[in-house]
């Protein structure tokens, strides 16, 4: 079984730079999440698990709604949900509607204890982001202890890349699911929402046949469920029921092989597949 990693940064920040005093190594935290509805709270357990992550009772969450192109009512919810339900200390940057200077985008990004990235178009994303310098700074903050989750778009965004419906927001009516490069802070190609579909187009099927067209490895995680990922290690991956499967797809045998992977005392809902193209042993 092929164990999943984060690739190191190399963008790091000392929690402390004076003179005789060496910084601690802050813990570097993934949150990521397959999908789910912040509305019904569907994700709930897994947002207090990132709270729990930040070691904060009322840690500083910064929303980024870049995918959704800066949505008045998904910033609304998220401040419902995130401030009166969970009680976080919410700010938003808006990249889209807005143009903070480079300035407030650093302050935005590097004093946030949770940076929470919303669903959406992630190609659009992920190019502003790069167009702004926003990626290097999520890096840096990341290097720096600051926890990353994120729903959709904002799961795709921290792995190598990930099995995305963006150009169905193009073109509604004639698109393909495609694959979109991300930070690169977890290694493999991910699919969000693995047990739904976009415009009625099934993403099961559709993310195995791109992972045996393209190889390497596929990370699938359905809606409500996520990874959790500890300085660079896949640490926890639990579930509601008593057992899920960990999986991986070879184009060798051309059938699934399950491989049962259930981690204990664990309170965040999950379930996950990997998808490899590489044989399996």
């Amino acid at each position: 079984m092929a164990r999943l990693v984060a690739k190191p940064s190399l963008i790091g920040l000392r929690n402390d730079c004076r003179p005789g005093i060496r910084a601690a190594r802050p813990q570097k935290v993934i949150v990521a999440i397959g999908g789910g509805e912040i509305r019904t709270r569907g994700t709930a357990s897994i947002d207090r698990e990132t709270i729990r992550l930040s070691n904060k009772k009322n840690p500083k969450l910064l929303f980024i709604p870049t995918a959704s192109l800066d949505s008045e009512r998904y910033c609304r919810r998220v401040q419902e949900y995130f401030v009166k339900f969970l009680k976080c200390r919410t700010d938003i940057l808006l990249l889209i509607k807005e143009q903070p200077s480079k300035e407030q985008v650093r302050k935005k990004i590097l004093s946030a204890d949770i940076i929470y990235v919303g669903g959406g178009n992630t190609l659009q994303m992920m190019r502003v982001w790069r167009r702004l310098g926003v990626d290097k700074l999520i890096k840096a903050a990341y290097e720096n202890g600051t926890v990353l989750s994120g729903i959709s778009a904002g799961s795709i965004c921290w792995f190598d890349s990930g099995h995305s419906d963006s150009m169905s927001f193009y073109n509604p009516r004639k698109w393909k699911y495609t694959n979109v490069p991300g930070l690169g802070l977890i290694r493999g190609i991910h699919c969000p929402h693995y047990n739904s579909k976009t415009r009625g187009i099934p993403r099961r099927k559709e993310f195995r046949d791109m992972i045996r067209k393209i190889g390497g490895i596929g990370i699938a995680i359905e809606n409500n469920c996520a990874i959790e990922f500890i300085d660079g290690r896949f640490t926890r991956s639990s579930a509601r029921r008593t057992t899920r499967a960990l999986t991986r797809y070879t184009n060798v045998e051309a059938r699934w092989l399950q491989n049962k992977y259930v981690s204990r005392n664990s309170s965040l809902p999950s379930r996950c597949w990997l998808v490899d193209s590489a044989p399996y042993n």
